[in-house]
């Protein structure tokens, strides 16, 4: 069975584009569009995911209060996040670290750097 990744992301391009990179790697995928559905995903298939790959700009929650409520709840608890963000401000990504992300990368990304950063954080699938 294949290491499963939740996409959070608003943009359903952007979560195509990384599905179809990560498919291709041999990862499966779930999908939420913004942090209050990622919650819910994750209470649901906690069991079954490797990594969390996150905006942070996205309605309804955004992604570090989505990363504080998972860490409230004491939801997976070992799954490294990975924020994917347009977002580059210092105080912005230190504040994500300090919430539990584990990295940052900018958009747009560079394919080869997010698969390597995803193989890093959840291993090969």
């Amino acid at each position: 069975m294949a290491k499963k990744i939740l996409l959070v992301e608003d943009s359903s391009t952007v979560r195509q584009q990384v599905g179809i990179l990560l498919s291709g790697a041999g990862y499966g995928t779930l999908e939420a569009d913004n942090g209050r559905d990622a919650v819910a995903a994750v209470a649901a298939h906690k069991d079954e995911l490797a990594m969390i790959i996150a905006d942070v700009n996205m309605p309804v929650m955004n992604g570090i209060e989505m990363i504080q409520s998972l860490r409230d709840k004491g939801l997976a608890p070992g799954v490294p996040i990975l924020m994917l963000t347009t977002e580059g401000q210092p105080e912005l990504i230190e504040k994500a670290r300090k919430a539990g992300a584990k990295g940052w990368i900018i958009k747009p990304f560079k394919p080869d750097l997010l698969l390597a950063a995803v193989k890093k954080l959840a291993g090969e699938p």
